[in-house]
C-alpha cells in the first residue's frame, strides 16, 4: 500500500523536528501542527483556543470551502493538535490555570505526543499505524511469523 503524500510529508517533518529538538507543544510554530504546516503560525486562527476542536469563524469558512493546508482540513489539524497536547500531558484547551507537564519539551513527553499523533494521522488516511511494531513479535507455534535477515558486523 502506498503512503499518501500528506502523511509521508507530515511524518518526515515530525521526525526531523523531534530529532532536531525543534518540537515544542507550547509554541504554535513548533508544535505538531506548526511543524506539519512548515513552522507557520497562521493555523492558530482556525480556532479561538489552542487545543480546542471548536472552529473559529475563519476556521469554519476554510472548512466549508473545503480548503486544505498541506493536505489537511482545518478540523483535522485541530484534532491533531488536541491529540498531541493531551498525549503530552496538557489539559485542553490550553489555559494558564489548566494542568500541564512539568517539562513539556522532555523527550519522553514529546515521544508520547508524537506516537499519538502518528496513530491519528495514519487513521485519517486508513493506513495501519506505522509505529506499531507488535507485528514483528507475532508467532505461531513458537516460531516467528515474520523473519528478518540479521547482519552482524
Amino acid at each position: 500500500m502506498k503512503t499518501p503524500k500528506r502523511l509521508e510529508e507530515a511524518l518526515i517533518k515530525l521526525y526531523n523536528s523531534f530529532h532536531n529538538d525543534e518540537l515544542n507543544p507550547e509554541c504554535c510554530t513548533a508544535c505538531a501542527v506548526g511543524n506539519i504546516l512548515d513552522n507557520f503560525d497562521s493555523w492558530k486562527h482556525l480556532s479561538n483556543s489552542h487545543g480546542s476542536l471548536e472552529l473559529s469563524y475563519v476556521g469554519r469558512v476554510h472548512e466549508n470551502l473545503g480548503r486544505k493546508f498541506n493536505g489537511y482540513s482545518p478540523l483535522e489539524l485541530l484534532e491533531t493538535e488536541k491529540i498531541f497536547l493531551e498525549a503530552c500531558g496538557f489539559k485542553t484547551p490550553l489555559c494558564h490555570y489548566n494542568p500541564k507537564p512539568k517539562n513539556p519539551t522532555d523527550k519522553e513527553t514529546l515521544f508520547n505526543g508524537l506516537c499519538a499523533v502518528v496513530s491519528h494521522l495514519c487513521a485519517l488516511d486508513n493506513i495501519a499505524n506505522v509505529m506499531d511494531y507488535s507485528k514483528i513479535f507475532e508467532y505461531e507455534e513458537r516460531n516467528p511469523v515474520y523473519k528478518f535477515d540479521v547482519i552482524y558486523s
